[in-house]
């Protein structure tokens, strides 16, 4: 099953994600900031994480950052949601790592295609990976 890590602050905006990603039937766990959030990512395996990029503590630039500099979690997908939609936050999200970006107010049914996505682009990725090492 695949294991998703949402990182918001915002309570509504964290159970509506939540909500949507459970009755899809992801595994989901949930981070409220960057402190918790860092935490989690340190200790525990995720597929994919969704992350709010304003956030207390630190915020979704530097989940993107952390995540691609541990080589131990490459294969993480992550998605930066923000209701900031400027071009060079975007940019710098992408530059960073981001494989994904979403602006609030999120719909369910892009989110559930765009992780699809992901989780399919993975699986391709995994299966040239291990057809070459044969």
């Amino acid at each position: 099953m695949t294991s998703i890590l949402i990182i918001e602050d915002d309570d509504i905006m964290l159970k509506a994600i939540r909500n949507i990603l459970t009755k899809a039937g992801y595994n989901v766990l949930t981070a409220k900031d960057g402190k918790e959030a860092f935490d989690k990512i340190d200790n525990e395996q995720y597929d994919i994480v969704i992350t709010d990029l304003m956030m207390p503590y630190a915020n979704g630039l530097e989940v993107v950052s952390r995540v691609r500099s541990d080589s131990r979690k490459r294969h993480v997908s992550i998605i930066v949601v923000s209701s900031v939609g400027n071009e060079e936050t975007i940019t710098e999200a992408f530059r960073l790592g981001a494989d994904d970006y979403l602006k609030k107010p999120i719909m369910a049914g892009e989110l559930l295609i765009r992780i699809k996505k992901l989780i399919e682009s993975r699986s391709h990725t995994s299966a040239k990976l291990v057809t070459k090492k044969k």
